[in-house]
């Protein structure tokens, strides 16, 4: 049987690189303002949020018996009105769901007397 081929060919004579000195990051500001290459770095300017940008959550962290997972779509003030309902009521957010979903099916029964 014949040998597989070198994967990378002939590395006999290969010799690593020597690691050169760093340049300074200013200078390299410098070089990159000089030459039209904007900085990568996010910089937060006064107005560039949008005011019904969410702020952070805290992590929720329960142990309940749900294991099971649903996702919707909802606007950005539905999502916000259940997480501070949940907040309110330090409940998870499938509590907050059932007890929602419990108060609708008894006003429609009510309102159907």
């Amino acid at each position: 049987m014949s040998e597989r081929a070198p994967v990378f060919g002939d590395l006999g004579d290969f010799t690593p690189r020597k690691s050169s000195a760093r340049m300074d990051p200013k200078a390299l500001d410098q070089i990159a303002k000089e030459n039209g290459f904007p900085s990568r770095s996010a910089r937060e300017q006064p107005g560039d949020k949008e005011p019904t940008q969410a702020q952070p959550r805290q992590g929720r962290r329960y142990t309940t018996g749900r294991n099971r997972q649903i996702n919707v779509k909802a606007t950005e003030e539905t999502i916000n009105l259940l997480y501070s309902v949940a907040d309110e009521l330090n409940q998870p957010l499938g509590a907050v769901l059932e007890l929602a979903l419990k108060a609708l099916v008894t006003q429609r029964s009510e309102a159907e007397k």
